[in-house]
Formats: C-alpha cells, structure tokens, sequence
C-alpha cells in the first residue's frame, strides 16, 4: 500500500505541488481579505445560521429551494454548503467563505483531468500531461479564479459543477456511471447560481450532439443507468424552468436586464431626437432593435483585450481595478492556443470552442457586461489555450533544435523560465490584492459593519434606542449575523418591521435597533427620525445611540466614536443624546 501511495506521489509530484499552491492561495488569510464580508455574504451566512438552528430562513421559510434576499432571491446550493461549514467552524468569515475556496481547489483538480482528457488524441501532437499541467496552474494562479476564489461567490462554485459536469459527460465512453456524476453536477449548477442557468442548457446540448454515440451505446448496454441520469436531469431541471417562469424566478434578472427602465427612457429620447419621420423613428429605436445592439456590444467586449489583460472589470467586489483578468504573459500563447485549436476538426477542440463561445451569453444578456462575476463560465477555456499556445511553442523549440545534444535541458529551462516569469505576474498581484487593494477598497466590501457591531454590543443595554445609518447597505444584516441573533428571537420580535417596496425588501427596525437613510437623520436636537415605512419618532425622551456619517447627527449629539475604513476615510460616526457629565 505505501508502495502504491509514493509512486502516486512521485509520478504526480507536479500536480500534487499545484494543488499545494492553489490551496495555498485560496485560504491564506482568506478571513481577513477581502477585507470584510459584504452584505451578499453576511446574507449567506446568517441565513445557514438560521437553517441549522431553526430549519427556517431568515424569513421563517422551512428549508427553502431559494432564499429572499435584500431586492432578489438566492439559489440555494451555496447557502446549504454554507450551513455545512457554519455547523463545523461557526458563524464566522471563514466559515461563509470555505465553501467557495474548497470549490475553487477542486477546479483546479477538475482542470487538469479535463484537459488531460479531451487532448489524448494524437491529432494535437502535444504533451498532454504537460498541458494539463500548465493548465491547472493557470487555474490556479491567474486573477479570474484566484480572486473569486476567496470570496462566497456562488459563481464559483458553480463553475466547480460545471467542469467536473462537463469532465465526467466525456468520460461516458469508458463506464456509464459517470453519466449519473454528470447529470448530478449538471443539476447542482442551475441550483447555484442563475448564469448556470443558460449556460449548462447550451453545454449540455452540445455535449449531447458531439457524444450522441456513447449515449446510445450506455442506453444499449445499462439502461437502468441511463434512465436514472435521465430522472436526475429531469429532476433538477424541471423544476428550474418552472421556477424561471415565475415571478421569484425572474427577480434577479429583472433588476440587471438590458430592458429596464434606462433603457426605455434611452429609447424615448433617440426617437425623440431623431431625423426620421414618427414611423421610421419606432422602426429603427425600439426594445427588440435595442436589445440585438447591446446585446452583440456586451458578448464581444468579453473578448477584449483590454477586458481580459489589462483593466478587467469595472466592479470593484469583483477584480482589482486596472487590472486584468489574466496575466499578460500569457496574451501571445492565448492567440497561439486559439489558431491552433481552431485548425482541428475533432470533437474535443470543437467543444472547447463551442464552450468559449456560448458562455458569455448569460452575462451578455445583463446591462453591466463585460461581468467578471457573471461569465466566470468561461473558464478555464483562456487557461487551456494559453496553456496549449505554450505547450505548442515548447514543441516549436524542441523541433527547432532537433539533434542538438543538450535539448532537453533547453526545453526544461524554457518551462522554467516561464513559470518564474507566472510566479512574478503572481507575486506583483498578490502585492496589490493584500495591500492597495485591501486598503484602498475596503470600502466596497463595507468595511466596519463588523467593528460597529461589536461596539454597539459592548453598550446594548445603556440604550433604549439605537439608530442606524442605511448608507453602507442594509445594516440590519450585519447586526444578526455578527452578534449573532437568534433567528427564533428574530422571528418572533414583535418590534420586527420589514415590508416589500419599491422592488426591495425592507428592514425598519427589530428589537431596540431602527434603520434610517442618512438624509433622514435630522440636524436638529429634537427632530423626528423618519424610517422607510414613513414611521416618526423622536429621542428627546429616550436614551438614544446614532450610528451615522460625518455629515449627519443631530445638533447636541455627544460624538463617542468614530470608525474608520482601512484607508483612514470615516466609515460610521457614533453618536449619543446624552449630555456630558
């Protein structure tokens, strides 16, 4: 048996160093940066925390297959996940944050045996050990993956569903069972997260068409086995589609599709401007020729160099800013890659241009593309042609200096060579992701709810009220997930008000806590406070706490402290009505 294990090890010591290092990168600090959790994870979180202790969302749903969030709803697979590592470490950052960075390890695990895989034919003439070798290590390394990799994304997990789906669907041929993995990870995809949605749909009718004969084969050979892939499909995709044709289905897109109300008023204002005649005017500025434009203008700027290499996305939750997605060293093999792969006519580079090809769709359909978060299904194509446009020059190299005696350590040093020159790339990003970026943006993760939290506890109960700020996010999350409430407590507060407008689900006040807009904090001593709901109330009587902005306290408010963002900005000033002794 120890046999067995070090000759695994020794003949797979590179992949077992890559899976070191993508580990290594993953959970390294992964607590502290990105610098706080946001309320997107906070709402995961508190959310598990309720599940575990109540069988309930926060909303008192019993084990829900989608959760009601701030103005939309969740898919539920992270969330479940969540609760797992909630239940093992606590309702901590690591613990909301885990299950993304375990996901993006297995990624990389996944992206190696897929490339292995689909590159064993001969027709591509390369090593595909070392190509998957490379590739998993881009994986790995390279700011798409790493970055999302470390926050509770559900992207992330999902696009783990999506290659090993897509890993074990190829591997049909060799045994049946792993059609069932498959249609397992396939299902679980279009639970996590909604770009899967349009995606796997797309992927999976390819799939079907390049390996329609393996399927006829295992339905000939194990039809219990077809069949069950079939109702696991059936079960988990069903389901889906009715739910997308409801209106909680259709929430989240509601508030990120192309068609909103920006681009009616956009519509109006071109027709009203416009040369043309009334009739001619509709004919050219409408929604249907409004949407074939931006949508065409959103699925090729993911494409862009400029998107890819150089500023990456415009979202600051999501990438360093001015930053690409991939390291620049790998511009040229890409191209590389791509030439080389389009040159084959063969089923598995046919499928990795099909998959580069149908997976901006889902973000291109949104009115924020090109979207970091939303076209992570993309990858890992751009590490597998860059990975292949390197591994191709390796062999150029190789045929170049054939005969030459001492070749070999020719092309070892041109491998070495370029894995120092990653090793920097990653080093410089790893520079700015735990410094600059950590600093200068902690904003954007809304830093300080956390500290905030913890100082309103220490004084709870000096206060009869205590007043909340609404300009960083909806508080009222942080409050539960930090202190942490009761999810019972919560539920049953007969102080609790929360109500649905304006497309948004609102919370007023729970307990001795009341959320207010920044502008509606008075300047006045006396002045109302005024909540969402249109609810009054004043503080001359009670024993208030104010957690607010710099610009908005009430004239004669105590100042009693104030909590910085990581690059020395003020992010909430706490204040008190009483006067000092």
């Amino acid at each position: 048996m120890l046999e067995k294990v070090y000759s695994f090890i020794r003949g797979n010591i590179i992949f077992l160093v890559i899976l070191a290092v993508s580990a290594f990168l993953r959970f390294i600090f992964i607590n502290q940066n990105p610098p706080s959790l946001n309320w997107d994870e906070v709402s995961h979180g508190y959310n598990a925390y309720s599940i575990i202790t109540t069988g309930r969302d926060e909303w008192g749903v019993m084990l829900p297959n989608i959760f009601r969030a701030y103005g939309d709803y969740k898919l539920p697979v992270y969330i479940y996940s969540t609760a797992l590592s909630v239940l093992l470490f606590g309702l901590n950052e690591f613990a909301v944050r885990l299950p993304s960075a375990i996901s993006g390890v297995i990624t990389v695990i996944f992206s190696y045996f897929l490339v292995y895989e689909l590159f064993k034919d001969k027709a591509y003439n390369v090593n595909n050990k070392l190509l998957a070798s490379v590739a998993s290590l881009l994986v790995a390394v390279e700011p798409w993956s790493l970055f999302l990799s470390r926050g509770a994304f559900e992207a992330n997990l999902a696009l783990t569903f999506i290659i090993g789906g897509v890993y074990f669907f190829i591997l049909l041929g060799r045994r049946s069972k792993y059609l069932v993995l498959s249609s397992i990870l396939f299902g679980l995809s279009v639970w996590t997260y909604n770009s899967a949605r349009i995606f796997v749909p797309l992927i999976l009718a390819i799939l079907i068409y390049f390996y329609k004969k393996e399927l006829v084969d295992c339905y000939k050979k194990n039809k219990a086995t077809f069949l069950l892939s079939f109702i696991i499909t059936l079960t988990f995709f069903v389901p889906m589609f009715l739910q997308l044709a409801s209106p909680v289905g259709r929430a989240r897109y509601g508030k990120v599709a192309l068609i909103n109300e920006g681009a009616v008023a956009e519509i109006n204002e071109l027709r009203r401007t416009s040369s043309f005649s009334p009739m001619v005017s509709r004919l050219f500025y409408n929604k249907g020729t409004f949407f074939i434009q931006r949508f065409v203008v959103n699925y090729f700027s993911h494409f862009s160099p400029l998107f890819l290499f150089i500023e990456g996305g415009s979202h600051y939750q999501f990438s360093i800013p001015n930053h690409g997605l991939v390291y620049f060293v790998n511009f040229v093999f890409l191209v590389i890659g791509l030439v080389s792969i389009l040159k084959k006519r063969i089923r598995s580079s046919r499928l990795v241009v099909c998959w580069l090809l149908l997976s901006p769709i889902p973000s291109s359909l949104t009115s924020e593309a090109p979207h970091v978060l939303r076209s992570i299904i993309m990858l890992p194509v751009p590490m597998i042609l860059s990975s292949l446009g390197f591994v191709k020059m390796v062999s150029w190299v190789k045929s170049r200096l054939k005969g030459y005696s001492h070749v070999s350590q020719v092309t070892k040093g041109v491998i070495v060579v370029y894995v120092f020159i990653l090793f920097v790339s990653l080093s410089q990003y790893l520079n700015l992701y735990f410094k600059d970026y950590r600093n200068e943006y902690s904003w954007s993760w809304q830093y300080g709810h956390k500290q905030l939290v913890a100082y309103v506890r220490e004084r709870y109960c000096d206060y009869e009220k205590i007043i909340v700020t609404k300009k960083f996010g909806e508080p009222h999350e942080f409050f539960l997930f930090y202190c942490p409430w009761d999810p019972q407590k919560y539920l049953s507060d007969s102080n609790l008000n929360r109500f649905y407008q304006s497309n948004w689900y609102w919370v007023d006040r729970f307990d001795k806590f009341y959320f207010v807009n920044d502008w509606d904090i008075p300047r006045e001593e006396w002045d109302y406070f005024e909540l969402e709901s249109g609810e009054k109330f004043r503080c001359e009587d009670k024993r208030c706490l104010l957690v607010g902005s710099v610009e908005s306290f009430p004239k004669g408010w105590r100042k009693l402290k104030t909590i910085q963002f990581l690059n020395g900005d003020p992010a909430f000033v706490v204040f008190d009505n009483q006067q000092d002794e």
